[in-house]
Formats: C-alpha cells, sequence, structure tokens
C-alpha cells in the first residue's frame, strides 16, 4: 500500500483543491445540516436543482453529480447509517459508503482525488473511532486494488476527528510495513 495517496487534514471540506468531495448526506439529498448544508451552500442552488432529479438515495448508496460552484468539479453524495447501537448493520452500511463512493470515483475519468467527510460521525452519532477503522479499511482496500484514484483526503471537521484519523492510520500503515 503506497500510503502517500491517502492524507488527513483538518479543515473545511468545501474549499479542498480536489477533484470530488463527498457530501455526508440525508437521503432525499435536499440538503440540511453539517457537511450537507455546507456543501449545499458553497455549490449554490444549481446543486440543489440537480439533486432534485436523483430521486435521493438509500443509506449506504452513493450518487455524483456536477460541483457548480465549488472548486471540486464533482459533489459524491452518501447516505451514511443513523447509530442505533450496533445491531441495526451500521458498519456494513457505512462500509458501503465508502465502497461506493470511491467506486464512482474511479468510475468517473475526471476524478483523481476526492476528500471526505467523518461520515455519520455528527448528528448520526456513529462512533468516531469505529466508524474511522471502517473509512481507513475500507479506503486502503480500494486503493490497493485500483490505481485510478491518485489521492484520498479525509477531512477532520475538529481536533477530536483528526487525532482519530491520524491514530488509526499511523497504527494501520506501522501494521503493514
Amino acid at each position: 500500500m503506497d500510503w502517500r495517496r491517502i492524507e488527513v487534514t483538518q479543515g473545511d471540506i468545501t474549499r479542498q483543491q480536489v477533484d470530488a468531495i463527498v457530501n455526508a448526506a440525508n437521503n432525499s439529498l435536499l440538503g440540511g445540516g453539517g457537511v450537507d448544508g455546507a456543501i449545499h451552500r458553497a455549490a449554490g442552488p444549481d446543486l440543489l436543482e440537480e439533486c432534485r432529479k436523483l430521486n435521493g438515495c438509500p443509506t449506504g448508496g452513493a450518487k455524483i453529480t456536477r460541483g457548480y460552484r465549488l472548486s471540486a468539479r464533482h459533489v459524491i453524495h452518501t447516505v451514511g447509517p443513523v447509530w442505533e447501537g450496533g445491531g441495526e448493520d451500521e458498519d456494513e452500511l457505512l462500509a458501503n459508503c465508502y465502497r461506493n463512493c470511491l467506486r464512482l470515483a474511479a468510475e468517473t475519468p475526471d476524478v483523481r482525488s476526492i476528500a471526505f467527510p467523518a461520515i455519520s460521525t455528527g448528528v448520526y452519532r456513529f462512533p468516531l473511532e469505529r466508524a474511522t477503522r471502517i473509512a481507513i479499511r475500507e479506503t486502503t482496500a480500494f486503493l490497493e486494488k485500483n490505481r485510478g484514484l491518485e489521492k484520498v483526503i479525509f477531512v477532520c471537521f475538529g481536533d477530536e476527528a483528526l487525532e482519530a484519523y491520524l491514530n488509526i492510520l499511523k497504527s494501520q500503515s506501522l501494521g503493514q510495513k
């Protein structure tokens, strides 16, 4: 695994200089709070218009749109699971979010870099460390088999998320050397 293809940063996902950003959306894809609201505000009203034509998205699924006013050419919308204690297949649904986003990115010819938020860890209450392990596991598995994506960036909103991503990424990379 070429660990240089994965970065972790703290900041605003709407300002990332990448080909695609991932939107942690709700099932309607019509905007909401948190990352979803920030992306819709930054992209402008055309994003909402395109999302209206997508007829929503199931939990674990992903759909792609243009980026409009964002520097990213594309937004990949995914719907993470609401944490219900771990007995409702939340781990697999979250893993599917990452798999489907990465697959869509790889299938889109002008996408070589992608930025992810910490999907489901905000108002959906997915435990941060558990979600981070899933994100890194799915991303590294995908990158080992797919050369098309040159860079995956995990964009953390706060110090706690940044620390979790850095610690788990470090333990994974050291374990594979």
